[in-house]
């Protein structure tokens, strides 16, 4: 008894003295949220109420620019970890605080120059946004100068600096290349090609369906016929050259920049014939990495002249997807071509540079970046450059001076109506996306603005999706003309759906990208039917749809796959649970588990021909490689050369479950789908950390899987979702205030806060909050004053 006393005052000490840490955190690390500060530069009084879940209602009386201070100052507030991590990703300064191990992701980051692109926005804006981004970068100094910092920096033991006018903007230039991956496809295409031949490309990355959904119809575009086109390998890339690149894909995706088949978004826009109001409703949905805080801060801001609410980015000054008091607006990946790789020859003109970066602990590293006229050489970042071969330089409309995508969403905050909507839209460089529209007036639309290159060569046949030679042939030529790009207004059948799918039919005169470079169709398919099943659409409607977790990868793939012969008993019980299912992913079931199991190692498909030459994000394929396999009996199911498609059923389907019986076990009615596909929330920089990780991420069970609407596809190796809805909106058109939202954790950057993941469940069970300017909507209120100095 006497021990058992003594390890009960043990654990009694211990479990006080985390109390005790967590009680000092709250007291010195949680922000102000009631009473009144002082904030430099405000013209007039601003007010912060923030709601029941955090969510900042922000009015400035006297200019528009004191509301985007006090955004600025709320953003400092919750998520200064968060921007201060983002603006060293930019500036490839992580080094200096994480040490040695940030090393090769501080290297990719100098080469490819994104702060370098970021330094040349703010000459290009326009004075309004000029005016904005000062007052943003003036608020979120104040919010510094509060001294109130979140747990990171107390951990690792530094301050920031004074945040300035190019932080505001240069987490733009990682989020195009968080939704551009073309450059992989490029690198992934030639080693398909040069290890199987070039007709194994179409069977390793598809083309997209004949037939499948494209986002406009012939009829909405009234445009003439398009010449085909052929890619062209212009050269090889020798095994070291094919390392290096791979190396920056490996620093990439070690920021969380992972150009994954469960990444994309969807978005659509209903016109008021189909709804029960008689007005528009808006849905949108972007699928991105989940990250602890998650990525959106929802936000309401309101000056003389602005007001708009929605989802807005920690570091940027404007709403990014939302609505104002006249429209609302969503957002969804295009992903047009706008990178090429490009081998120079010997002999090319190049300028260098050398970068310094300064690692924590250790002495500076110097090392020197070359830039071609195409763009910066990205391979031999790593190493001996002179022994990887050809230098491979990286052409990227993101990375062209003079960047005016924020003068179009800032834009897009004020715009009234459709025409400016459309004139904002006007000064969008990039990541091209897919904006859907709907205003007060019961007008819809839609358009895909952005800078997508027109390309020429001698022999015609170039496109982009092989690497070039850099000899002068091959080159951009302009940008397709902002008034042909995709879009259209009040369309005919009142629906607009986009699901990162073919935007055009093949009448389109430009060329956007190749029919590889499209999301499978499956997504878009489901949302269509669902939308059409229906006369009068209601918002509950919408929401049912946007968190529909029904597979129609299963659809396609059922027959094949239930006519497998087991190996064993083990399969023939997994077969059997597979039989009746409906195709519906919940957590708590247990044919999505199987189904997602075998899945994945149907995906790994020509992994064995492609070997070592693979990329890491080139196994597995697409839903549709497994599909046209198994239609045609295809040679790439024979595995090292030997069997047929049925055979590989048999082999992969064994696989999966012996998979699953040593996770949990060999009774597969313990094989619940929620066990493992769990949607993961980790810490950018301590999530690994074993020791204070679990202080930082969260996780929960999720549904959803490969391609259904609520995206959920689990990761290879641990079932766990790290992609997913990153944001929920629905726009209510005949009534703005009875819209709704919801991010995937909740507002608040600290994570012994009371708003770090108040909005985890909601999400989990596709529930959401009112995205209301009504005060009648906020619940329990704080107040926070704010006035000029």
């Amino acid at each position: 008894m006497r021990v058992l006393r003594g390890v009960g005052i043990v654990v009694l000490v211990l479990f006080l003295l985390v109390a005790g840490a967590l009680i000092y955190f709250n007291s010195v690390t949680n922000p102000v949220l009631s009473g009144a500060l002082k904030l430099p530069g405000l013209k007039g009084p601003v007010t912060v109420t923030r709601d029941r879940w955090g969510v900042p209602h922000i009015v400035a009386e006297q200019s528009d620019a004191d509301a985007i201070e006090a955004l600025g100052f709320v953003h400092a507030q919750d998520r200064l970890w968060q921007m201060e991590f983002q603006r060293r990703v930019a500036q490839g300064r992580l080094s200096e605080v994480l040490g040695e191990a940030a090393l090769d992701q501080d290297k990719f980051l100098r080469t490819w120059g994104f702060y370098r692109a970021a330094q040349s926005i703010i000459p290009a804006l326009s004075p309004r946004s000029r005016e904005m981004i000062s007052a943003y970068t003036q608020g979120v100094n104040a919010g510094i100068a509060q001294n109130r910092l979140p747990p990171e920096f107390r951990i690792l033991g530094f301050k920031p600096e004074p945040w300035t006018d190019t932080d505001s903007v240069a987490w733009s230039k990682l989020l195009a290349y968080d939704l551009g991956g073309n450059w992989e496809d490029e690198l992934l295409g030639q080693q398909i090609t040069q290890k199987l031949g070039p007709d194994a490309l179409g069977s390793v990355l598809p083309p997209y369906p004949k037939g499948a959904p494209t986002i406009l119809s012939a009829e909405e575009l009234e445009t003439g016929a398009r010449r085909g086109s052929v890619p062209l390998l212009a050269a090889r890339l020798p095994a070291p050259t094919v390392r290096a690149l791979q190396a920056q894909l490996a620093a990439a995706r070690s920021l969380g920049f992972v150009n994954a088949p469960g990444k994309g978004s969807n978005d659509w826009v209903i016109g008021g014939s189909r709804t029960a109001s008689g007005k528009p409703i808006l849905a949108d949905d972007p699928h991105l990495a989940l990250s602890a805080p998650m990525l959106w801060y929802l936000a309401d801001i309101k000056g003389p002249t602005l007001h708009s609410i929605g989802a807005s980015l920690p570091g940027l000054p404007a709403i990014v997807i939302g609505r104002n008091d006249r429209l609302a607006w969503g957002v969804t990946n295009v992903n047009p071509d706008v990178q090429d790789l490009y081998i120079e020859p010997e002999g090319a003109k190049l300028t260098t540079r050398t970068e310094v970066i300064k690692v924590k602990g250790k002495s500076d590293v110097e090392f020197p970046v070359a830039e071609s006229v195409h763009g910066p050489i990205i391979s031999g970042v790593s190493g001996d450059a002179a022994a990887v071969g050809p230098r491979v330089a990286l052409k990227w409309t993101a990375l062209a001076p003079g960047d005016t995508t924020l003068d179009a969403f800032l834009g897009l905050n004020y715009a009234r109506n459709w025409t400016d909507f459309t004139e904002a839209l006007k000064f969008y460089v990039a990541p091209s996306q897919n904006f859907v529209y709907a205003d007060v007036d019961g007008n819809t639309g839609y358009y895909a603005p952005g800078k997508i290159p027109i390309r020429q060569s001698p022999s015609s046949n170039w496109d982009g999706s092989l690497p070039t030679l850099g000899d002068g042939q091959h080159e951009w030529t302009g940008y397709i003309p902002f008034e042909a790009l995709p879009h259209t207004f009040n369309s005919a059948d009142n629906l607009v759906v986009t699901a990162n799918n073919k935007v055009v039919p093949d009448s389109y005169p430009y060329f956007l990208a190749n029919d590889r470079n499209w999301a499978e169709p499956y997504r878009a398919e489901r949302i269509t039917e669902l939308l059409s099943a229906k006369d009068k659409l209601t918002v509950a409607d919408v929401k049912a749809v946007q968190n529909d977790t029904v597979s129609l990868v299963w659809r396609d793939l059922k027959p094949y796959l239930l006519a497998a012969k087991p190996d064993g008993d083990l399969s023939r019980q997994a077969l059997e649970r597979l039989r009746d299912w409906d195709g519906n992913e919940r957590a708590d079931a247990v044919p999505p588990l199987i189904f997602e199991a075998w899945l994945m190692q149907l995906q790994k498909l020509s992994q064995d021909e492609l070997g070592t030459a693979a990329t890491p994000n080139t196994t597995p394929v697409n839903s549709l490689a497994v599909l046209n396999a198994l239609k045609s009996g295809s040679k790439l199911c024979a595995v090292n050369g030997q069997g047929d498609c049925n055979a590989w059923l048999t082999s992969t389907l064994k696989a999966a479950v012996t998979d699953l019986s040593a996770r949990l076990g060999s009774d597969p009615d313990g094989w619940v789908y929620g066990k493992l596909h769990q949607m993961t929330n980790n810490h950018q920089a301590f999530g690994g950390v074993k020791a204070i990780g679990w202080l930082f991420n969260r996780a929960a069970p999720s549904s959803g899987g490969t391609n259904t609407v609520d995206v959920g596809r689990p990761n290879p190796g641990t079932y766990r979702q790290t992609h997913a809805p990153s944001y929920r909106q629905i726009i209510d058109l005949s009534d703005l205030n009875k819209s709704v939202f919801v991010g995937t954790l909740g507002q608040g950057g600290n994570p012994v806060g009371p708003h770090y993941a108040d909005q985890l469940r909601l999400w989990q069970r596709g529930d959401y909050i009112p995205m209301s300017s009504d005060p009648a909507d906020w619940g329990r209120t704080r107040v926070l004053k704010l006035s000029g100095e």
